[in-house]
Parts: C-alpha cells; structure tokens; sequence
C-alpha cells in the first residue's frame, strides 16, 4: 500500500512540473475550514460529484472540466467527458493523471481518505458542503470565485434566491400541506428534516410527514402511511415509468389517503428534489406548484 501511495505522488510531482507554471496563487477556506491555495485561474477542474459538475457548467467554466464522477449526465456535454470513479469510491490516480489544478468535492459522500491521498499529492481540493436550497446558491458563489468567474457566480445565486424567495413569499400565509415523498419502492422509505427533500418540501409550503423520525431515510409501511393521511404524495425517481409508475398507480388505489381520494400522487425527477445544484430551484418550483395548485404561477 505504501509503495503504491508512493507511485502516485511521484506521478503527481511529474506531471505538475509539466502542465504547472508560476502563476499568482490565492488562498480560499473551504467548507472544512481548511486553507486552499489555488494557483490563479483554474484551467483544469476535476468535479467529485454530480452537482457539482452541473454548478460548474452553470457559471460558464465546463469547458475548463477535465474529469468528472459516474453519473454526471446533466449537462448533456458532460457525458462524454473522462470518468474519475463514483464520489463515493474515486480513483485517485486516474484525477492525478488528468494533472488538474483544481479539485473540487463534497463533504457528503466523498471519501476523506481519498481526499487526503490527492492532498498529499499536491492537488488543490476545495470541499463543499451545502445543507439546503439557500446554501447551494452559496455554494454556487463560492465555486464561481474560485474559478475566476466570481461576478457571474454572484449574479447567478442573486436570482436563484430571488426565485426561492418568490415561492416563499406566495405561500406563506396559505395551509401548508402534509407531503409525503417515497425515495424507494421495496421497502417504502422516505425521509427526515436533515435533507435536501425536507428543505424543498418546507420552502414550497408544505409540511414532511417524516420531519420528526430519527433516521435520515426512514422505512414506512403502507399502514403508517395511511394512518399518518398525506396530503401529497410525492414519488422521487429518475424514471417517469416503469416500476415508479406502478407504485403510483398502487397509492390511488388506497382511497383513505386523502392524497390518492383526490389523485395528488405526482412522480419528480430525483435530480431536481436531492442533488444541491442549481436544478434544485427548479425542482422547488415544480413542487410549490404541486402543493399550491391554487396560486396563479404565471409562466
């Protein structure tokens, strides 16, 4: 194991003596409250995670992108780009020898051992760890001045909170619905107050029906569920078909609910409810309108 972390930082040395050059270097303190000096404008990112790589697009610099983990399928332009493992098991010398002068991760999934391997090597990692809607449209600010786009990055999370702050503001004084969101069909989970889906859930004006339980993704059975009597149920899921399709159509069928009596059981493309990037504002934005179909939306 020691003779193969060595090889690694010997690739490391080399290929930082030859992409690297002197450049002005600043220093940034990421979300680990770690100091991070980067060398002047980052030419060469690797993202460790989705939505990561989707904020970087976001702010103008995913020509810049060099590398990128499994499943960043959003943009469509990052899909064919080279793949560095998933952020939760990260090949650690497949980023070396992409030479990047900028790493950027997140606290929430990326394995710390790996953090520290890429570290060790010279790397520059900047970690990230927003909890909420909010603190995306930070991290987005944070990310775009890092990379040298720190105005775009401002203007962007500016409007983002202003879009949240809309629906917040539209639904405040209106009842707030009890939601009930699946993440998984056998068995039925759902989810508790520490995540992104309770964030998206209260700031549309609804209320968690799993709020209060002590595990982050709680099973539930069907009784719980009914006894509980959601208002909404929303089923979170990359495939708009098939299997979630089924387990919607099954909820209709359990008229105690009041959300399948009045056939308020929606199926949301996960990406837009549970991964911090700036898609989520979006996904906020379809479920306010879920929850509130009374209020005029607009366009």
């Amino acid at each position: 194991m020691k003779k193969r972390t060595c090889i690694i930082l010997l690739q490391a040395v080399l290929l930082m003596a030859w992409y690297g050059g002197p450049c002005a270097a600043a220093m940034y303190h990421d979300a680990l409250g770690r100091p991070v000096k980067i060398q002047g404008r980052p030419k060469r990112i690797v993202s460790l995670a989705p939505s990561l790589t989707e904020i970087l697009f976001f702010i103008g610099v995913g020509s810049r992108v060099v590398g990128v983990t499994r499943y960043s399928t959003y943009p469509p332009e990052a899909r064919s780009l080279p793949r560095v493992g998933s952020y939760v098991n990260l090949n650690v010398e497949r980023i070396i020898s992409l030479a990047p002068d900028l790493v950027i991760g997140t606290k929430d999934g990326n394995e710390p051992g790996a953090v520290r391997l890429l570290e060790q090597a010279g790397l520059a990692v900047y970690i990230v760890n927003p909890r909420t809607v909010m603190e995306t449209a930070e991290t987005i600010e944070r990310i775009g001045e890092i990379c040298g786009v720190g105005a775009r990055g401002r203007e962007l999370g500016r409007k983002l909170r202003g879009r949240v702050t809309r629906i917040v503001r539209k639904t405040a004084s209106l009842p707030r619905p009890l939601v009930f969101v699946q993440i998984n069909i056998k068995p039925i989970m759902t989810v508790n107050e520490t995540t992104f889906h309770h964030d998206v859930i209260r700031l549309a004006g609804g209320r968690n029906l799993a709020a209060g339980l002590p595990v982050t993704y709680p099973r539930m059975g069907i009784e719980a569920v009914i006894q509980r009597k959601p208002d909404v149920i929303i089923i979170s899921s990359m495939d708009t078909g098939g299997a979630y399709e089924r387990a919607r159509r099954e909820w209709l069928q359990w008229t105690q609910i009041p959300a399948a009596r009045e056939g308020r059981v929606y199926l949301v493309n996960s990406d837009l409810i549970d991964r911090p990037s700036p898609r989520i504002v979006q996904g906020l934005e379809t479920l306010a309108r879920i929850l509130h179909p009374e209020i005029d939306w607009g366009s």
